[in-house]
């Protein structure tokens, strides 16, 4: 058993412990307490026997991601409610002693049981919030599709691509997909927007290219009128599975590319296309994965420019948006916009358009999910189409982007 497992199953119990004294304060059948706590091991114990399982060769099974989820929604549930049940001790222990230095023991302890059964309400109804947001998670966010539609305007756009539009998406992660009618209709709804070409930004996998076995035929329906591209993103590598020597792990790399050729993804490997419409054209980049802070830096982006011209309109396909702000932004070359996905939004937060816009995840990534502007540069950050981990998602939905590319109008004076 790791050092990590055991710390964290006994945070996981802490929070159990200390949401059953809200639990007990409610219910006073001692079936059913019992019950909570049979419930509570049980996840743990099945968390623990999943990971003891766990072949890297293989990578996260549906077990595996079943077992995750039920295991962070009762750690919700636990901390959620103890929270509330350490406050109340604290406040009761500070309580007492006010009382046994200014009042009589009996008026110390007036109104303490009335309090904790108020607090204990209040516990559990906070508590089930999360607890049953991360169940809807697993049972429906996960597959519940946003197409989200953003109109960027440049100065520089060639006419002929006025109103030129692009359908990304990212993170497909196809490992973890458990429903082929809601994978197949979330290809059709990209298909459905009709845009003039489809780039997808890398992950299409979790660990390795057997994943995709099952989804070949599903992804290979994806269609647009300039073609579908596509970039490798950190997951593609192989790097998070055991292999039993070099040569397996680069065959299975070998395996992907072909995949995604014969799927009719036209993969860029540090290189670049142009589109051309009309005698105009734009150049298309694509680079390997590029990551900070101990992802690979594969992405070689001289490379992949050097047959475009420094004043072509540039779209920059890099799965790791911490390749744009480290090293795309301040590039020499103008990068009108870059595409990104790797960070899933976390897979949960809170989101009110124009209002509110919220995850974890914004800690550790500063450019995490939507549309950013920098020195006239956009960059997108897609959601992700895909699960990995926690086999849901709240908050922070599955995502089909459509870029509509408009021309500048210029004033007139």
């Amino acid at each position: 058993m790791s050092r990590f497992f055991i710390v964290l199953g006994i945070i996981y119990l802490i929070g159990a412990f200390y949401g059953f004294q809200a639990f007990r304060t409610l219910v006073k059948n001692p079936y059913l307490q019992i019950v909570y706590g049979i419930v509570f091991i049980a996840v743990l114990a099945n968390v623990y026997l999943q990971f003891s399982h766990f072949d890297r060769s293989h990578g996260m099974t549906h077990k595996m991601g079943f077992a995750v989820g039920l295991f962070l929604a009762f750690m919700a549930l636990g901390f959620s409610a103890g929270i509330f049940m350490l406050i109340e001790d604290v406040v009761r222990v500070f309580t007492w002693i006010f009382g046994k230095v200014f009042q009589s023991g009996e008026a110390a302890s007036s109104g303490l049981p009335s309090r904790r059964r108020f607090m204990s309400q209040i516990a559990i109804g906070v508590a089930a919030v999360p607890f049953l947001s991360l169940l809807y998670g697993m049972y429906k966010g996960k597959y519940d599709y946003q197409v989200l539609k953003h109109t960027l305007e440049f100065d520089d756009l060639p006419d002929a691509f006025d109103g030129y539009t692009i359908t990304q998406i990212s993170d497909i992660h196809s490992g973890s997909f458990d429903d082929k009618e809601k994978v197949a209709y979330a290809v059709d709804l990209i298909n459905k927007q009709e845009s003039d070409v489809i780039l997808f930004t890398g992950d299409l996998v979790n660990n390795v290219a057997s994943e995709m076995h099952t989804w070949k035929d599903t992804f290979s329906k994806l269609n647009a009128k300039d073609g579908v591209y596509s970039v490798l993103g950190n997951h593609d590598y192989g790097d998070y599975a055991d292999w039993p020597s070099e040569e397996a792990k680069k065959a299975n790399l070998v395996e992907l590319k072909q995949i995604q050729k014969d799927m009719g993804f036209n993969l860029l490997l540090n290189e670049s296309r142009f589109l051309e419409k009309e005698g105009q054209r734009l150049a298309l980049v694509g680079v390997e994965n590029w990551g900070e802070g101990g992802f690979k830096k594969a992405g070689d982006l001289e490379k992949a420019i050097k047959n475009i011209d420094k004043n072509d309109f540039k779209i920059l396909m890099s799965h790791d948006p911490s390749h744009w702000q480290y090293q795309v932004v301040d590039h020499p070359y103008h990068y009108h916009l870059t595409l990104s996905g790797h960070t899933h939004g976390m897979q949960f937060g809170v989101e009110i358009p124009g209002w509110l816009k919220w995850s974890p995840v914004k800690y550790r990534y500063k450019y995490w999910a939507g549309v950013y502007e920098k020195a006239g540069q956009f960059i997108n950050v897609n959601r992700g189409l895909g699960f990995i981990g926690y086999p849901g998602r709240v908050g922070i939905w599955p995502e089909v982007t459509v870029i509509k590319l408009k021309k500048k109008s210029k004033e007139i004076v």
